[in-house]
């Protein structure tokens, strides 16, 4: 599979499991970024056994309630011995940009990776951390949200979960261009 490809679904899967519209995982600026560090943390055959086992689920759920793709996602992927994990850590990943080292448990039956150790993938990653977005606040010490803003407590914005997983069919996987080629 190539990146390319791996950006588009490694996207779909994000925008699902983080409840944040596509058009605001990619104004992160961390999309490939975030890829590279799941990649290098796993390796590609468990990254690939996720984002099949996502694709798989939205295909044999298309056209039902979105409760169906939902639940098959906390029993396929979030209940997975393997797959949970690292599915967490993802969604850990885009709300405070740091890759967390999975459980010694998970590394004992899957396997040791030398990347996979707790580490902030960059600078701007904290900077882009979803959760300044979901509490409606801006990271202390990097972007500049004006003189005397955290004399006041942040306003929580409403929850936007309905718009977000709209945005899953805009970047579902396309029957011809799966990741089973």
């Amino acid at each position: 599979m190539s990146t390319k490809d791996h950006s588009h679904h490694f996207l779909a899967f994000s925008t699902e499991v983080s409840a944040f519209a596509t058009f605001e995982l990619w104004a992160t600026g961390q999309v490939e970024a975030y890829l590279a560090t799941v990649t290098a943390a796993v390796g590609d055959e468990i990254l690939n056994e996720l984002l099949f086992t996502y694709e798989k689920i939205c295909l044999e759920t298309e056209g039902q309630p979105s409760s169906k793709r939902k639940a098959r996602l906390r029993r396929e992927v979030f209940g997975s011995e393997k797959l949970g994990p690292v599915a967490r850590n993802i969604i850990k990943l885009w709300y405070v940009g740091t890759w967390y080292e999975l459980p010694t448990a998970w590394f004992e039956a899957f396997g040791v990776r030398s990347k996979d150790v707790t580490f902030v993938v960059s600078p701007a990653a904290y900077a882009e951390g979803l959760m300044w977005k979901a509490i409606g606040a801006h990271p202390a010490g990097a972007k500049a949200p004006g003189y005397g803003s955290w004399a006041s407590p942040p306003r929580i914005p409403a929850f936007a979960g309905g718009h977000a997983n709209a945005q899953v069919k805009e970047v579902q996987v396309n029957r011809n261009e799966g990741l089973a080629k």
